[in-house]
């Protein structure tokens, strides 16, 4: 059963978080210029960056974000990350992504995901 107040919506690899009726976002990566590492976005601005297993590094607190919020971009971005960097297909992505909600306890956002092109 769908949440209308806590939801993800996804336009592409963008996404946004509604927690308690409010949307956050847009979050969203980009590939470093040299291609050696991936940016993490929030409406345009860079909060935190990959460049390998050691090497990874986000920070939203500047944005005083809700801390609900921050929780499920991180597990969002997690694994978008770790979609990326397997090779997993559209369908593996999404059913990664629900499973990693739910095992964080996010069940909430994991039944209201929304998808568009």
């Amino acid at each position: 059963m769908s949440d209308s107040q806590h939801r993800l919506r996804f336009e592409g690899p963008t996404f946004w978080v509604t927690h308690r009726n409010r949307e956050f976002g847009p979050f969203d990566y980009e590939w470093s210029k040299d291609f050696s590492g991936i940016e993490f976005v929030y409406c345009g601005e860079k909060f935190g960056e990959y460049c390998s297993c050691e090497e990874i590094y986000a920070d939203l607190k500047r944005f005083r974000l809700p801390m609900r919020v921050v929780e499920v971009t991180s597990v969002v971005m997690g694994s978008v990350l770790f979609g990326l960097l397997n090779g997993l297909s559209d369908h593996e992505k999404r059913g990664y992504l629900i499973d990693q909600l739910q095992q964080h306890g996010m069940e909430r956002f994991a039944n209201g995901i929304s998808y568009s092109s």
